[in-house]
């Protein structure tokens, strides 16, 4: 890959990485950190790294960053079951519907977390999040399913508490 082209996939791909890495982390300084650590990666390794699979190669190694350093950070807790919330913490009508789901996206697990983010928020078909995330277009499908059913799970509860 020449300058030119690593210019033309940072300026084509640097907003929805952002965005992707903003939804997963919750965390302006630190998504604007993973992103600036991928385009580092990109151009040290842009011999290896084929022009037409720049974009996914970015993803991925986003997606590992940032894998990585919430394991490091302790922030992300993983479970099989939702969080409840306690109706003695929420104050009826005190979150606007964007912050509900933000909330309930953020206590999935990092693959349904990711798979749902590039999928429903960035618009992703199941290939390419296939191909980002090194799945099935099978397994995609399947943690997406259980990413939206726990994420209806979670919004049910809330909404039973308003």
């Amino acid at each position: 890959m020449r300058r030119r082209e690593y210019n033309i996939i940072v300026n084509e791909h640097a907003d929805g990485l952002y965005g992707y890495a903003i939804r997963f982390l919750r965390n302006k300084e630190d998504a604007a950190d993973i992103v600036q650590d991928v385009f580092e990666k990109l151009w040290i390794h842009r011999r290896k790294v084929e022009f037409a699979k720049a974009k996914s190669w970015m993803f991925t190694t986003a997606h590992n960053a940032m894998i990585n350093f919430s394991n490091r950070k302790g922030r992300v807790v993983l479970s099989d079951e939702m969080q409840t919330y306690d109706s003695r913490t929420i104050v009826p009508n005190s979150f606007e519907s964007n912050q509900v789901v933000d909330r309930a996206v953020s206590i999935l697990p990092p693959i349904q977390k990711s798979v749902i983010l590039l999928r429903d928020l960035e618009g992703y078909s199941y290939k390419e999040i296939a191909e980002i995330l090194d799945l099935s277009d099978s397994q995609v499908k399947v943690y997406l399913f259980r990413a939206r059913k726990k994420i209806k799970k979670q919004l049910k509860g809330m909404v039973e508490l308003v």
